[in-house]
């Protein structure tokens, strides 16, 4: 599996907590930016991470800023994306196993490194369903933006 992953400023030190955690788990991962704590624009980077999951670089993507709303906002209008704000275990495992969640969003502000390297070790471990649930994403897939 390969993940691509990115942040604004507000979600930069989250973000190389995460870094660290994949590359513990041996999962490969492109970092998209932003590299420094500098002020810049979170759709930037949430474009960035969802055309290299769009795309097939990428089978899934990570993306970080202060509560995790901008970014979750911005992943969601990319057509192909299903973009998950999860604060709790429970969401991250529901985003993949009902929902096919192919971005975890999470808030650098509101989520301690301990809880967000659980959230996505269960978003990673967790396949889709499928069953009733496939209709189900296939219905969100075919609303228009």
């Amino acid at each position: 599996m390969k993940i691509a992953i990115g942040c604004d400023h507000g979600g930069i030190h989250l973000k190389k907590v995460l870094q660290e955690h994949l590359a513990a788990r041996n999962v490969e991962y492109t970092d998209v930016g932003t590299y420094t704590d500098d002020s810049c624009d979170y759709p930037d980077f949430a474009v960035k991470v969802c055309d290299e999951v769009v795309s097939g670089r990428a089978d899934r993507g990570i993306l970080v800023c202060g509560t995790g709303i901008g970014m979750s906002m911005a992943a969601n209008k990319v057509d192909g994306i299903r973009a998950a704000l999860c604060g709790d275990v429970f969401s991250a495992k529901m985003s993949r196993e009902h929902n096919d969640a192919n971005v975890l969003c999470l808030g650098e502000r509101v989520t301690g490194p301990g809880l967000a390297e659980m959230m996505l070790d269960v978003w990673l471990d967790t396949e889709f369903a499928g069953g009733r649930h496939e209709r189900r994403v296939h219905k969100i897939m075919a609303i228009e933006k």
